[in-house]
């Protein structure tokens, strides 16, 4: 067996779907997004985004594009905790931010939210046939919840590269 097919084989036995995650199916695919963010008033984003299973559904992963210089294009990977019952994202982004969100998966949807002495953040996703609708909030340096960015995703069935 050559290093590249060892490599690959580690591990395959839990390459496989994880029960806690199977909530999250509805989100497997590609979308076009929309949306607005208050510090760029009177500008609609555009963007896509795709949610696709990784290591045999052991994770999901989330690509996010939108066009705007702005805005950053991430990637965040979610997973559990079985023994807690909890859920996380890892996101990070073009400007270097890691950060970890806890997740709460709803009868509708998702909420993830984090919080930092500096910036808390906070969105909500609503789940809809073919389409998802999230609303984020920002408190920064303790201060009081405001707008964050928000965007519509809406289903598209041919391919996406993000």
């Amino acid at each position: 067996m050559d290093d590249k097919s060892e490599l690959q084989s580690t591990g395959a036995n839990a390459r496989k779907p994880n029960p806690m995650l199977q909530p999250l199916q509805p989100l497997i695919g590609n979308w076009l997004t929309t949306g607005e963010h208050p510090y760029i008033p009177d500008v609609k984003l555009r963007g896509k985004t795709s949610f696709e299973w990784i290591e045999g559904g052991s994770f999901m992963i989330m690509r996010t594009e939108i066009e705007h210089p702005k805005i950053p294009d991430g990637i965040a990977i979610f997973g559990s905790d079985d023994s807690a019952g909890t859920y996380y994202m890892i996101y990070f982004d073009e400007r270097d931010v890691s950060r970890k969100f806890d997740v709460a998966i709803t009868e509708d949807g998702l909420k993830w939210h984090r919080n930092d002495d500096h910036l808390s953040q906070r969105v909500t996703m609503e789940i809809m046939k073919d389409k998802l609708v999230t609303r984020g909030e920002m408190s920064q340096d303790g201060g009081k919840w405001e707008p964050d960015l928000s965007l519509t995703y809406e289903k598209q069935w041919q391919t996406l590269v993000c």
